[in-house]
C-alpha cells in the first residue's frame, strides 16, 4: 500500500511529521510505502540528519502550504501546488491509497468534496472522535465538527457510518448506536434529535439504543454516540481540556492517559470515495505515527468500498 503523507501540516511541520514517518516504518510491512508530500529539500535533510535511507519513504515536491488560518475553499483553488492539493490530486489518480494530514481542516473537508467527492447516496461526510472508557473500551462519537448543523436524516447516516467504521475498523461486531442527547426518553430533545430518534427506531440498518445523555459517554451503554458537530467538537474540547487540566495538576493515572491525542494520530472522513484522515495540528511524532497506522487500517478494512455497498443498498428516507 502507499499512504500519501503531508509533511507540511500541523504546528511542527515538517520536523515532527518526518520523525513520524520514521516511527512508523519500524512496524510497516516492506510493500508498504509512505510517499511525503511537501517541501524536498527539508525532507532530504531532516531523513539525513537521522542517518535514515530506506526505499519505502518517497518524497512528491511542493512548493506551496495551505496555512492553519487561510480559506479552505480560496487556498485549495489558488494553491494548486501545495502539499494538501497534491496528496488529493495523488489521491484521486490512484497514485496513493491514502492521504493524511494534520493541516488545514477546512481545507481537507473541501479537497474530498470537491476532488474525490462524497459516496453517492451519503448527504455530509462526517469525521469522528474515539473517546475512553474506564472498562479499558472506547466510543466513537460523530459528527465533532464537520457539521454544525444537521437535519435529522443527516444524523441517521452518520449512525450507518459510525456503525460501519466501529464494525470493520475496530472489529465490535454487533455496535450500540446512541443518539446525543437531553434525556433517554424519546420526547427529550430539540426537534432534530426527536425526529432522528424515530427514523433510528425504525431503521434495521443499525444496532439503536436510544437516547443517551452527556453522563452516559463514559458508560458501557452504547458503542457509538451519534450528534451534529457542534454539539460533538463542544464534547470532544471538553475532554481534551480536562485532560490537559489534570495534567497539569500533576495527575498520574492509566485512564487518564488514555485521553492523549498522540494515542490516537487522526480521524477518517467518512462518506467520501476514498481513505482520507485528519490530523490534530498540535501533532507531534508519535501522533504522526499512529495516524499513518490508522491510515493503514483504513485501507486495510476496506471501509469506503464497504461504505459504498451499504449506501447503494440503503432504503431511502421518506
Amino acid at each position: 500500500m502507499k499512504i500519501g503523507f503531508d509533511i507540511m501540516g500541523g504546528d511542527f511541520a515538517p520536523k515532527e511529521a518526518v520523525l513520524g514517518a520514521i516511527l512508523a516504518l519500524v512496524e510497516l510491512g516492506s510493500n508498504d510505502t509512505i510517499v511525503l508530500i511537501g517541501d524536498k529539500e527539508q525532507a532530504e535533510n531532516l531523513l539525513n540528519s537521522q542517518g535514515i535511507s530506506d526505499s519505502r519513504l518517497e518524497i512528491v515536491h511542493t512548493t506551496e502550504v495551505i496555512g492553519m488560518g487561510e480559506h479552505p475553499t480560496k487556498a485549495i483553488s489558488q494553491k494548486k501546488d501545495s502539499s494538501i492539493s497534491v496528496g488529493f490530486k495523488l489521491l484521486a489518480s490512484k497514485q496513493i491509497d491514502a492521504f493524511v494530514s494534520a493541516g488545514n481542516t477546512g481545507a481537507m473537508l473541501v479537497g474530498s468534496m470537491f476532488t474525490i467527492k462524497p459516496i453517492e447516496g451519503v448527504i455530509r461526510p462526517t469525521i469522528t472522535a474515539t473517546l475512553p472508557r474506564p472498562d479499558g473500551k472506547f466510543c466513537l462519537v460523530l459528527d465533532v465538527g464537520a457539521n454544525a448543523d444537521c437535519k435529522p436524516d443527516v444524523l441517521y447516516q452518520f449512525a450507518v457510518l459510525g456503525s460501519l467504521m466501529m464494525k470493520h475498523v475496530h472489529g465490535i461486531e454487533d455496535p450500540r448506536i446512541g443518539l446525543l442527547s437531553i434525556g433517554e426518553e424519546k420526547e427529550k430533545g430539540n426537534l432534530v434529535t426527536i425526529s432522528a430518534h424515530q427514523l433510528m427506531e425504525e431503521s434495521n440498518s443499525f444496532h439503536f439504543v436510544g437516547n443517551v445523555e452527556g453522563r452516559d459517554i463514559m458508560s458501557d451503554k452504547c458503542d457509538v454516540i451519534v450528534c451534529e458537530g457542534f454539539t460533538g467538537n463542544v464534547v470532544l474540547k471538553a475532554f481534551e481540556s480536562f485532560y490537559s487540566v489534570m495534567k497539569k495538576r500533576g495527575v498520574k493515572d492509566d485512564f487518564l492517559d488514555r485521553f492523549n491525542y498522540e494515542n490516537y494520530g487522526g480521524t477518517p472522513i467518512l462518506g467520501v470515495n476514498a481513505p482520507v484522515l485528519i490530523g490534530h495540528g498540535i501533532s507531534n511524532a508519535k501522533a504522526f505515527k499512529n495516524m499513518i497506522f490508522s491510515a493503514r487500517d483504513v485501507i486495510n478494512s476496506d471501509l469506503c468500498n464497504i461504505v459504498r455497498e451499504e449506501f447503494k443498498n440503503l432504503v431511502p428516507i421518506q
